[in-house]
Formats: C-alpha cells, structure tokens, sequence
C-alpha cells in the first residue's frame, strides 16, 4: 500500500470564517447519541431517529417541512430502554410503517424493536408505540450500530448488528416471516471485534450487488474492511463472507464515509482517527492511503464525510470531533485550492467553542435551498440533536 503524508505545519492552515447558525431539533434529554434518518411519512422530507443514552428513551422527529425546519421539530418517544447507543428505522413486519431499531450498550447488552403504529395519525403519540425485546441479542453484547439489509432473500429486511468489548462480533438478524415473532429471530455472526463504529450497505466491487463496509477501532483485527456479500445461498456459513482490508489496522479509527473526493469516478473512503482525516483512494491496484493532519484548535476526530461545501465544483471534507473542551471547536470543513493532493488545505468553522462531544456528521439538505447542510448531535454539553445552516446558498 502506498502512504502519502500530508504533513502540514500549523503555520500551513489558515483559519477562516465565522460559525454556521446551530438550529436545534430537541436538547429536552441526555446524551444523544447518533441521528438515522429515513422518509417515515412519506413526505419526501427525512425524519429522525436517536437514542438518548444517558436520558434511557429512543425519540423519532418528523421533518416539519422546510418553512419550520428553524424550529424544534414534532418528537414521540419511542421507546425507553437504557444506554441506546443507536436507533435506525426499519419497517421489519412490512405493514408500511416504519419501526425503529435500537442498540444498546452499558448494562443493557440487548436490541430492541420499537414497533410503529400502523395509522398515521398515532405516529407522534407515545403510547401508540410498542417496545419489545431481542431475545437473540438478550444480554449477548455490547451493541453499538445496526444496518437494515435483505441478506437471505426471503421474507422481509433482516439486520446486520454489531458490538464491541467482550464478545464484540459483526453478525446478522435473520428474520422470519413473521417479524412480529421475535422469539424465532436468529443470531449468526460473521466476525470478531473489537469495537464497531460504521456498517454501511455499498457496492464495493462494482458487481451491483451490495457489500458491507466496516470500521472497527479496536483489538486485534481493527481497521477498515468490507464483507463480500456471498449472494443468498449459505449466507448463514460466515466462511462465505470473504473479508478484503482497505487499511487502518495501525490506527484507532472511528466513522467512516464513502465519497468521490478527487472527483474521478471512482468510490473513495473518508475515515478519521484522533489526530487525522485519512482517505483511502480506490485504485485498480487496491488503496492508497493518504494522511490530512486535522488543524489545531479542534478536538479529536470523530467523523468525516465528502460533500461540495461552497458549491464551487469540488468536493470538500466536513469533520466533527470529541473532546472539544474549553475553546477547541467540536466541528470544521476543509478546502483544497488545486488538488486534494495540496499539502496545504484551508480550514473553515462550522461549530465554534460549545459542544464537547460531537457525532457522525450526516449531511442533508435540511431546508431545501440547494446546499447541503449538517445534521449531528452532542452528548457532553447537552446540545441535543440539531443542524447546522449551510451558509452557502445555491445560485
């Protein structure tokens, strides 16, 4: 593998621009810890779900239409279930609504389904939600992220669930006809892990079949690495998963994300660690693996994705960071002026001094005027779950 260090000095980065105007969605609870968003109404308009880790409920907020998206958006409480260190939607029974599915670490070491009510017009009252636990996850793992993916090809949507510490595994739900006997639900699990921080659902090898990409930031097998999906038959046999390493074995990596950064055609992965923004190029040959030191006067990184920031034609790096205290920013962009290959990038503020402990950055065009803005949310300083206000605005 070939490695290109960016070394940048600080005397290289020029620190530009003032915060992006923060719109909150709920900081009513606490320790919210991820945004999932789906269209669970059907309005074309992306909807919400988060766990509040230390607050012990899952919430699920509806987009309230581009005029009010400034407000604090409609909220029900889906569920109330202890350290939920994720929630994503699922419809698993295929009654048309949309449940969510929440992963929980601590104490807990369980999964659990949160059953949506199948009228509408039930969707933000509390009571109208059902809450059941997982026995095949029942005090199995410390569960951390779960991806909604048809693996067998029978019945409905099955998941792909994963965990860290003791036992820590990358596995799969199967799901039965009928979903609503999560008593048949079955574990099979694919890999050992450490610590799980991203699945995501991608065609990795350009067959049009859909693969899963993992980032794993702890133990002995970290790093990054995708499971060649084996088609529907023997699914079950972990063996017929065929593992390939992009990189990051030597790294404590967190979030990852997928994205064109150099424009060239080709699927690239954004990944971060404490002190670095790392991108993996796809060549032919395999990855190269290019090193952005992030700039001081941030936090340790978090999560990094790829978007046209400015919409000047190229594609920018939006990061967020943890450990963000006293006056270090919690969340930045950066730019580059006539290569991603510069050794020197431009960075640019996005979330000022508040915030300590920041999440994936999900980027969304939240208000509808044509540039992407940025969901998140924060768990130390309580901001809750928000977004921040592209200024950048479509021509």
């Amino acid at each position: 593998m070939k490695t290109l260090l960016l070394i940048l000095s600080s005397s290289l980065w020029i620190h530009a621009g003032q915060p992006w105007l923060q719109h909150t969605i709920d900081s009513s609870s606490k320790g919210a810890d991820g945004v999932r968003l789906a269209d669970a109404n059907g309005d074309g308009l992306m909807d919400i779900a988060t766990g509040w880790e230390e607050g012990g409920i899952v919430r699920a907020y509806l987009h309230p239409g581009v005029a009010n998206a400034k407000q604090k958006w409609p909220a029900v409480t889906v569920g109330k279930v202890r350290s939920a260190e994720d929630a994503v939607w699922a419809d698993l029974d295929a009654d048309g609504a949309i449940d969510v599915i929440s992963s929980c670490e601590g104490g807990t070491k369980s999964m659990f389904v949160h059953w949506a009510p199948k009228e509408p017009k039930s969707f933000l009252t509390d009571s109208a939600w059902t809450t059941v636990l997982i026995p095949a996850t029942a005090k199995k793992q410390a569960w951390m992220y779960a991806l909604p993916f048809q693996i067998d090809g029978r019945n409905g949507v099955d998941l792909v669930v994963s965990s860290k510490g003791k036992n820590g595994s990358v596995g799969w739900l199967e799901l039965p006809k009928d979903a609503r006997s999560v008593t048949d639900w079955k574990y099979h699990k694919l890999q050992e892990a450490g610590w799980i921080m991203s699945l995501i659902s991608v065609d990795m090898n350009q067959n049009g079949i859909k693969d899963i990409l993992v980032s794993d930031r702890k133990g002995s097998k970290r790093g990054i690495y995708w499971l060649e999906y084996p088609g529907t038959k023997g699914v079950e046999d972990s063996g017929k998963w065929k593992r390939h390493n992009v990189g990051g074995h030597d790294r404590e990596i967190k979030f990852i994300s997928t994205g064109d950064l150099d424009q060239d055609g080709t699927n690239d992965i954004i990944a971060i660690d404490k002190t670095s923004v790392i991108w993996y190029r796809s060549l032919k040959s395999g990855w190269s693996e290019h090193v952005i030191p992030l700039p001081k006067g941030v936090g340790g990184g978090k999560s990094a994705v790829i978007f046209d920031v400015d919409l000047d034609g190229k594609n920018d790096i939006v990061f967020s960071c943890e450990g963000a205290t006293g006056t270090l920013s919690g969340m930045q962009w950066l730019s580059w002026k006539d290569s991603p290959f510069d050794k020197e990038w431009q960075n640019h503020e996005i979330a000022g001094e508040p915030g300590v402990k920041y999440d994936q950055v999900i980027p969304c065009d939240v208000d509808g005027d044509g540039d992407l803005d940025v969901y998140c949310c924060e768990e130390r300083d309580q901001l809750g779950v928000f977004w921040y206000e592209n200024p950048f605005k479509k021509k």
